[in-house]
């Protein structure tokens, strides 16, 4: 296709080689994994609501992180289970962009809550006198707003932009549709749309190191007071582990879209596409439902109580 501007869909690539059988192996491990994050992230969301001991900031912050990760999930899912049980591989122009917003609005806004959670916790350890004056209600929507407002005008510039481009094609290298996938199918140059996926790029990383310097904070601190040491473990660690957890799944996704190379095994490029929509939105809740007392205990006493069992 010569000019796929004003196409009505892009082609996919990633499953063209597999067997009828190897994708009904994919489509019952998808479906399984969908429905364990559906599941794990559901429960928090709902124990959350539920209990007025866990109306407090920091379990308020999870239950948008969990949120999320529904939010950010159902962008990709449902189409690749499609995908897995259709020979045409294929995506609507419009469906695409959608597609696009959803997966990496969720990505960004993964990052603006934890960057959050990290405040709270600093002020929780650092300044526990002032918490309830610094963190209150009125403060708990404002970041709300700010851990979802930015991406979703963020991602819609990106959106805006890249339709504006006139492509010389239709094929995106990708299980689902990704920016920089659409942006190299370009007939021309695309200086401005690398400047703000660049300039994205810097914000989500000064989250990052402001969430370092939170933690460095609260390390210092942390140090001084067996009591604050035992916070740190309980509510900080579970919070760095899904730091890290969405970081290196984010950067395997940037460095296969913008430098991977086809000598890449398809299955390893598969999964270095793939990793930061199945691992953290997994690993957050179950994290966090181990290492979070009181939410252990809600959901343990939940189950316990649906089985008829008293909770003393």
């Amino acid at each position: 296709m010569e000019n796929s501007s004003h196409a009505s869909f892009f082609s996919l690539s990633g499953l063209e080689d597999e067997t009828k059988e190897t994708r009904y192996v994919l489509f019952t491990a998808t479906f399984i994994t969908y429905f364990l994050i559906a599941f794990i992230n559901m429960v928090l969301i709902v124990t959350i609501l539920q209990e007025k001991s866990l109306h407090e900031p920091m379990y308020i912050f999870l239950g948008n992180l969990c949120i999320n990760a529904l939010y950010g999930t159902i962008g990709f899912y449902p189409k690749f289970l499609y995908d897995l049980i259709s020979e045409n591989h294929v995506i609507s122009y419009a469906g695409c962009f959608l597609q696009i917003f959803v997966i990496y609005s969720s990505v960004m806004c993964d990052y603006s809550i934890l960057t959050v959670m990290a405040y709270d916790r600093y002020v929780a350890i650092c300044k526990p006198l002032q918490y309830h004056c610094i963190m209150t209600n009125q403060t708990v929507v404002k970041f709300i707003i700010f851990s979802w407002t930015p991406p979703f005008l963020l991602m819609s510039i990106v959106i805006f932009l890249s339709q504006r481009l006139t492509l010389c094609g239709s094929h995106i290298e990708k299980l689902y549709c990704e920016n920089w996938s659409i942006a190299r199918l370009s007939c021309f140059s695309t200086t401005v749309n690398n400047a703000v996926g660049y300039f994205i790029i810097i914000v989500y990383f000064g989250h990052m190191l402001s969430i370092l310097y939170s933690y460095v904070k609260l390390i210092r601190t942390c140090f001084k007071s067996a009591e604050n040491r035992r916070k740190f473990v309980q509510t900080c660690l579970p919070h760095f582990l899904a730091l890290i957890n969405v970081s290196v799944a984010l950067l395997f996704d940037l460095m296969y879209s913008r430098y991977g190379s086809r000598d890449i095994p398809k299955g390893l490029r598969n999964f270095l596409a793939l990793e930061f929509l199945i691992i953290p939105p997994i690993l957050n809740p179950v994290i966090y439902g181990v290492q979070l007392t009181k939410v252990r205990k809600k959901i343990l006493g939940g189950l316990k109580e649906s089985k008829g069992v008293n909770i003393p």
